[in-house]
């Protein structure tokens, strides 16, 4: 990466990197953001830090150029105060726009994945792309990185943006799939007092899926009840030629996002929704590890993490999700036999969701 870009690095923890390096033929490019407090440490990582570690084995020998970021870490006052207000957002993806723009070349492939408001993060990101494009490689400097994100965020639809797009954008770049685990919002708690830390504004980002993605998969936790992990679903537009998939899991957000705490009694019921996506990833085009599903032993009936540890405790507002209001969900296998702990839109929807 060039100096230039290296500068873009803001507050949060070190992004670890793997790129292929010498003489290249087409390269898959892999973002991976994770959630609020999520990290690489052994034993804690969430299924967006195994996803990393799986990739780490195939890159760069098969053309795998890798990036992870992991969340905002609830360290010190001013880090609680950002985990809080959602402070980062707009960092994290200009990082990750960044790194794609200086190495993408025609004819390579993008996925990106996220857990949480990580994967909020990576639908955005998408939205800049999609939006305003993916600059070319010998453009990608600091200042066309920041001016990118300016016309998405200020107006993606202006002359300005096109023109821009036009003399420094290639013409085209796909996102051949994006991977998320229970999507929430980057808005930080929903209390008051806190909106006044928090200098940045949110209503620009676009999460939406736009005509760049092929594929589309989201995981989402069937038994959450806590207001403040309120899933951000992805809505059918009959305009979206590729696939997009929403399908529930039993469990808690931190289940379906493999956030455990250490509580690795639920890592066999969290594991099914990370094979789930890998899967997906596999059939995609993803090179993964040939022996990678023996390594994480599922069982549905596996303890979960709950929504009342540790720090769940504070959270008082809940309610129960409505599953089945987008013609994109489905109910897993897993839990087609006992469907409990949620809200159906209708009795139509949900047997429909149920059929898969």
């Amino acid at each position: 990466m060039s100096d230039r870009l290296k500068s873009l690095v803001g507050f949060g923890p070190a992004p670890r990197s793997v790129h292929p390096k010498g003489t290249r033929g087409p390269v898959t490019h892999v973002i991976i953001l994770d959630g609020t407090m999520s990290s690489l440490e052994r034993g804690f990582e969430t299924h967006a830090g195994m996803t990393f570690r799986l990739l780490s084995e195939m890159a760069p020998s098969k053309a795998v150029s890798l990036k992870y970021e992991s969340g905002i870490q609830w360290q010190g006052l001013r880090r609680a105060i950002d985990v809080m207000a959602g402070v980062g957002i707009n960092r994290q993806i200009r990082r990750a726009y960044g790194f794609i723009a200086s190495r993408y070349r025609p004819g390579d492939r993008i996925f990106l994945f996220g857990f949480s408001r990580g994967a909020y993060a990576v639908r955005s990101l998408a939205g800049v792309i999609d939006q305003v494009g993916l600059l070319r490689a010998d453009c990608a400097t600091e200042r066309n990185v920041r001016q990118a994100y300016r016309h998405y965020r200020m107006a993606p639809t202006s002359k300005a943006c096109k023109e821009f797009h036009k003399q420094f954008c290639h013409e085209e770049a796909n996102i051949e799939m994006i991977g998320i685990w229970d999507t929430v919002r980057a808005l930080g708690f929903r209390a008051p007092f806190l909106w006044r830390f928090s200098p940045v504004e949110h209503e620009f980002h676009n999460h939406t899926l736009g005509p760049s993605v092929k594929h589309g998969f989201h995981a989402l936790a069937l038994n959450e009840t806590r207001r403040i992990f309120e899933p951000v679903m992805w809505e059918s537009r009959d305009d979206f030629e590729g696939v997009l998939e929403q399908v529930w899991f039993k469990g808690a957000h931190g289940d379906v996002g493999g956030h455990l705490m250490g509580y690795e009694k639920a890592r066999p019921l969290a594991n099914i929704s990370l094979v789930w996506m890998l899967d997906k990833a596999e059939a995609c085009g993803l090179p993964l590890p040939e022996d990678w599903r023996s390594r994480f032993p599922r069982d549905a009936d596996a303890p979960s993490v709950g929504t009342w540890r540790n720090w769940g405790k504070l959270f008082w507002h809940r309610r129960a999700r409505v599953v089945g209001r987008d013609p994109s969900e489905r109910l897993h296998p897993s839990v087609v036999n006992s469907p409990q702990g949620f809200v159906p839109a209708s009795k139509s929807q949900l047997k429909a969701a149920s059929r898969g």
